[in-house]
């Protein structure tokens, strides 16, 4: 059973993004490559444990975090499962296996005053490219986009009639995002400007200008260029906006059940990790409103 058949399997039939699919690739590959070159074996599907130890160890010596490992190790585990379905073979040598232990990461989200001295500056160029950066962040931050439901997203999905968007997220899962006047009033500005572009343009609603799909590198590096004018924290990225985004809602008193329809998670455990963000605030809220909360 090659890897080629595993990936057009979660490709078309469990579809997992490109992003996703490519990582997944690169992971089984490099395994494939470490078996060959060190116990001479050209094909990966009657492995043991023991090999896969030996790689484990191999990752960890050549300094990759723990986290890392434990992605590479999730690929090879969906494999094996995978060939488990297919009655390729009939036990997983991952069966026994625990994930390597990491310390839990909590990224600080951008502050409500970052994110405001950003979108009420004049940092953005009056140009098309300056336009569309700014519609960029500021869609994301209003939605909770994840970068590539943002650069998927067609004319045909937006509905300023009822002031909404289309999003289609993970594993094909649409959702319906409402949008907030200001929003509305900063992508219709953005419409006119792109308008003007004179090239032939794609249904996409972001392009370029010379009228191209956006890339997730041009997404990343807008978002990091413009917060590092703001902002000093280390991380800058569409993630730690969509962070920010649900960060902010719970801070301000959103039910957990609404952020987690809007940011399109499948559970509510996926959700809760912005509310260790929304910690400090909570307490506030909760010596403020306890009747016994102002005493010593």
């Amino acid at each position: 059973m090659s890897i080629n058949q595993f990936l057009d399997y979660i490709s078309h039939e469990k579809k997992y993004s490109a992003h996703t699919c490519i990582a997944y690739e690169k992971d089984l590959i490099d395994f494939k490559d470490f078996c060959k070159t060190h116990f001479e074996l050209n094909i990966i599907e009657n492995v043991d444990y023991s090999h896969i130890r030996t790689w484990i160890v191999s990752l960890v010596e050549n300094q990759i975090t723990n986290r890392t490992v434990n992605r590479k190790i999730s690929a090879l585990r969906s494999y094996y499962k995978f060939l488990l379905k297919t009655e390729t073979i009939k036990v997983s040598p991952l069966k026994l296996h625990r994930p390597l232990r990491v310390s839990k990461k909590i990224n600080v989200p951008f502050s409500t005053e970052e994110v405001d001295r950003l979108l009420d500056s004049d940092l953005f160029p009056k140009d098309y490219e300056g336009v569309l950066q700014k519609t960029i962040i500021s869609l994301m931050y209003y939605t909770g986009l994840r970068r590539m439901e943002l650069i998927e997203l067609e004319d045909s999905s937006v509905d300023f009639q009822n002031k909404s968007i289309k999003v289609l997220g993970k594993r094909n899962k649409e959702r319906i995002i409402p949008l907030l006047p200001e929003a509305l009033k900063i992508m219709k500005n953005y419409i006119s400007c792109k308008k003007d572009l004179s090239q032939s343009l794609p249904s996409y609603f972001f392009c370029s200008s010379n009228g191209l799909k956006l890339t997730e590198g041009f997404v990343y590096q807008t978002v990091n260029h413009y917060f590092s004018l703001v902002s000093s924290k280390v991380k800058k990225s569409p993630h730690l906006l969509r962070h920010s985004f649900a960060t902010h809602l719970l801070n301000n008193g959103a039910d957990l059940n609404s952020v987690k329809e809007l940011l399109g998670h499948e559970s509510i455990a996926a959700t809760q990790i912005y509310t260790h963000s929304s910690l400090k605030k909570i307490k506030e809220t909760y010596a403020k409103a306890h009747p016994r909360g102002s005493k010593d």
